[in-house]
């Protein structure tokens, strides 16, 4: 890694001097806690009824109904410092289908399943490259009605770059994990060169953004476009070489650490991990973005999770009991609820 450094060191240090950084508390927002006292909630999804599918790390999957809690599944993980239980998705035909996606660990690799609530589930992708740290995780449905699904490289900055390997990609497939119609290597891969990917979401134009977790100088806010390489571990944040596409944001790695991605009332919202707080980043209607502003800073500490509700509410999961140096507050875990 030594030969990347040089040309990551020299990118921070532009990238940084162009980009202001603000911090502020919400004006006005209302917050409710919807959950509390839970073990690392991850992923996060919505039922046709409105109520919230959460996963915790260890292998629960429990439904939120106002501020009723009860377990509705569970799966075998191979929890570790990030693996285990992670994304979930709800199928766009859940009326009739009953099913949910998830994204989990087990004692040889990451993998995609689906299950029907209270079932097991049935294994649909494997071999995605397992590892403590680094592992991808999140689900969910894109408007063209394929499933998403983001890996990370499991340390294994290589195949980031192989685009016949399942690591360091966003992957776009079918509901029966089969590759989607147009992906644009005939396989799995969607894009690639990504090092960890922890959240995406689409605008009202169909545009994919994600957040991409840096190693040590600068995490990413990315536009997603088929077939196109995110420069991991060559470059991190901007690369010099135009074959590699350059983050519409970065920020340095103590600022965010960035997981969770919501769209939500024209802002990209950005769950920060290490930087404990919201980014919020005005979205143009051209796609371009805004200045980003910290929003709840301090307030709940590590931020996993962000999702636009069918409620119209922002939905953040707190993860702070990951063991991953957060301060554990009080009712920890929490799901919380809010209109800005």
């Amino acid at each position: 890694m030594g030969g990347h450094m040089k040309v990551r060191w020299c990118w921070a240090a532009v990238t940084v001097t162009a980009l202001v950084l603000t911090a502020a508390q919400p004006a006005g927002a209302a917050v409710a806690t919807a959950a509390k006292k839970l073990d690392v909630p991850w992923g996060l999804s919505f039922l046709p009824d409105k109520s919230a599918l959460v996963t915790e790390r260890s292998g629960r999957i429990l439904s939120i109904k106002g501020t009723t809690v009860t377990q509705v599944g569970k799966v075998a993980v191979e929890p570790g410092s990030e693996s285990g239980l992670l994304g979930i998705a709800v199928s766009p035909n859940y009326n009739t289908d009953k099913y949910v996606y998830v994204y989990h660990s087990t004692d040889e690799d990451n993998r995609i399943s689906r299950m029907k609530l209270g079932g097991t589930p049935e294994p649909l992708v494997t071999g995605i490259p397992l590892a403590s740290v680094q592992v991808g995780g999140r689900l969910a449905f894109g408007p063209d009605g394929f499933l998403y699904a983001s890996t990370g490289d499991a340390t294994n900055g290589d195949d980031a770059q192989d685009t016949k390997t399942l690591g360091g990609k966003i992957l776009r497939m079918t509901k029966d994990g089969k590759p989607a119609p147009g992906n644009p290597f005939g396989n799995l891969v969607y894009s690639y060169g990504h090092r960890n990917v922890q959240g995406f979401a689409w605008d009202g134009q169909k545009r994919m953004y994600a957040s991409e977790l840096g190693q040590q100088d600068l995490d990413e806010l990315n536009r997603i476009e088929s077939g196109k390489n995110y420069g991991w571990p060559e470059c991190e944040g901007p690369c010099s070489n135009p074959k590699y596409t350059k983050p519409l944001l970065t920020w340095p790695t103590d600022q965010a650490s960035p997981s969770g991605v919501a769209i939500y009332k024209n802002s990209i919202y950005v769950a920060a991990l290490r930087g404990e707080r919201m980014w919020k980043v005005p979205l143009n209607a051209n796609g371009s973005v805004g200045k980003p502003t910290a929003v709840f800073k301090g307030t709940y500490g590590r931020l996993r999770t962000a999702v636009a509700g069918p409620d119209g509410k922002l939905w953040i999961t707190t993860t702070n009991r990951d063991g991953n140096g957060g301060t554990v507050r009080k009712d920890d875990d929490k799901v919380f609820r809010t209109d800005g």
